[in-house]
């Protein structure tokens, strides 16, 4: 059975996890990338305005890409979108003066602590209350290997170290995060795309949110990279150092993973979209790809909701 007529199936049965009538796992894969994330945040948009997000049995995300899982789980994608174009919100997580002053240039403990409980309320009790599975990805510092934060979430402070953890870009994100006596960096060192974690938990179909553009393919760490990592992750996360300088050979394992697997839908940025850096805060590239995002997604899932329920 093909994703499109899964999500079709499930949605014309309102069918809900624990309540299913078929046996197939379908899992939403959510990339990571900083603020290409913004891409993702749209497509996430569009699956809570066609009411989708019942038809899955779990979330799996890597960097920014937990952060748009989380904002889905709790129902609240679309009503918070804004944040990656807001000035003040961006400005204040991504700032590179305070390199300066040797402090983090993305400061995450200021989005999870701060916007997300004060400014912009996440809804921690409705995720983690939720029947639909939350799969925060994370890097371990010492072994190298993606790691599934889901059983380290009990309440709302483990879900909010899970997020730091997953987001914890080396070097510009400050130190990495502790959880459970084991320090963890940004998921997308070992698993950018989750794909190798759901599939090892018996996901059946997968529906896989990109941020990387069609065509668009990663690359070797440049030399400024290297210069400027290599003696960070040495330091603070030994075990990082191989993934990271072999990060396109995991990118291509994704990819096939991905491409190979009989049962998967990828939604991306189409060919010709805004450029996103991982660092970008602009307002207009920012606004330009969520509603890129949103787009694209509708339109690839335009066939489960044309069909009358």
């Amino acid at each position: 059975m093909t994703v499109l007529q899964l999500l079709l199936d499930r949605r014309r049965e309102g069918s809900t996890p624990g309540q299913r009538t078929d046996d197939a796992r379908l899992v939403l894969v959510i990339e990571g990338g900083s603020s290409r994330g913004a891409y993702s945040s749209g497509m996430t948009v569009a699956i809570e305005r066609l009411g989708l997000l019942p038809a899955f049995d779990a979330v799996y995300g890597s960097s920014a890409g937990a952060l748009n899982g989380a904002w889905l789980l709790c129902g609240r994608a679309e009503s918070t979108m804004h944040a990656w174009w807001t000035p003040s919100i961006m400005r204040t997580t991504i700032d590179p003066r305070r390199a300066l002053r040797r402090q983090p240039v993305v400061d995450t403990h200021f989005l999870v602590h701060t916007v997300y409980t004060e400014i912009m309320p996440m809804g921690f009790q409705e995720i983690l209350g939720s029947p639909i599975e939350f799969h925060p990805i994370a890097t371990d510092c010492l072994t190298g290997k993606g790691v599934d934060l889901h059983d380290t979430i009990r309440d709302q402070a483990s879900l909010q170290a899970a997020l730091r953890a997953s987001t914890a870009m080396p070097f510009l994100a400050g130190d990495p995060v502790s959880i459970d006596g084991r320090s963890y960096v940004d998921a997308g060192l070992s698993e950018a795309v989750p794909v190798r974690t759901a599939l090892a938990q018996q996901a059946t179909h997968i529906v896989a949110l990109r941020t990387r553009r069609t065509g668009e393919a990663s690359s070797a760490p440049s030399l400024g990279e290297r210069m400027l990592l290599s003696r960070w992750l040495a330091r603070y996360a030994p075990g990082v150092v191989q993934p990271w300088l072999g990060r396109e050979a995991l990118r291509a394992e994704e990819e096939e993973l991905l491409a190979s697997h009989p049962a998967t839908l990828q939604i991306r940025p189409p060919l010709g979209s805004v450029r996103i850096g991982r660092t970008e805060r602009r307002p207009g590239p920012l606004r330009t790809a969520v509603d890129t995002g949103i787009e694209a997604a509708l339109t690839e899932l335009a066939a489960v909701v044309e069909e009358p329920v």
